[in-house]
C-alpha cells in the first residue's frame, strides 16, 4: 500500500508539468493551481519516499533560488508570471543534482521553441495554421508571446530522473 501511495505522489510532478505546458501552449496561461499542486505535492511525496530533512531543505533552497531567478526573468519581460511560478515549483521537486540539467534542457528547449515559432509564424506556414483550432492560429500570430511553459515542462521532465524523489524511489526498488 505504501508503494502505491509513493507512486501516486511521485506522479504528481510529471502530470502537473505536462498540464502546465499544455495549458500554456493552448491558452498562454498557466493556472495558479498547477504550481500550487506542485508545491503542495512535493512535501508529502518527499516524506513518503523517506527523503532526509537535509535533502528536503536543499530542494526548498533550490526552489527559492529558482523563484528569484524566475522573478528576474519576469521583470525583464522574458517570461510570464505563470511560467515563473511553474519554473520555481518544478525546481523545488528537482532540487540537487537535477537543477543544472533542468536549466540547460529548459534553455535549449526554449531556443528550439523560439525557432519553431519563427518558422510557424512565417508567411508560408501561417495560413495553414489559421485553418486549425484557434490556439494554433494564435501560435502562428506574429509578435505573439512565447508559451515558455512548454520549454519548462520539457526541461523538468528531462531532469526528473535525477531528482531526489525519483532517486529515492529507484533506491527503494
Amino acid at each position: 500500500m505504501l508503494q502505491v501511495l509513493q507512486i501516486l505522489l511521485l506522479s504528481v510532478f510529471p502530470a502537473m508539468v505536462i498540464v502546465g505546458g499544455l495549458k500554456d501552449v493552448t491558452s498562454y496561461t498557466i493556472p495558479n493551481w498547477v504550481s500550487l499542486v506542485l508545491i503542495g505535492g512535493f512535501f508529502p511525496a518527499a516524506l513518503a519516499l523517506g527523503l532526509p530533512l537535509q535533502v528536503i531543505g536543499v530542494s526548498a533552497a533550490v526552489g527559492v533560488a529558482a523563484l528569484f531567478l524566475a522573478m528576474g526573468m519576469f521583470a525583464m519581460n522574458w517570461i510570464g508570471g505563470g511560467d515563473a511560478k511553474m519554473f520555481a515549483a518544478a525546481a523545488l521537486w528537482l532540487g540537487w543534482p537535477a537543477a543544472p540539467m533542468f536549466l540547460i534542457v529548459t534553455a535549449l528547449a526554449g531556443g528550439a521553441l523560439a525557432v519553431s515559432l519563427l518558422m510557424l509564424r512565417s508567411v508560408w506556414l501561417r495560413p495553414f495554421m489559421a485553418r486549425g483550432p484557434a490556439w494554433m492560429g494564435r501560435l502562428a500570430t506574429p509578435d505573439e508571446n512565447t508559451p515558455y511553459g512548454v520549454a519548462i515542462a520539457i526541461g523538468a521532465l528531462a531532469a526528473f530522473p535525477l531528482s531526489p524523489p525519483a532517486l529515492a524511489y529507484a533506491a527503494l526498488g
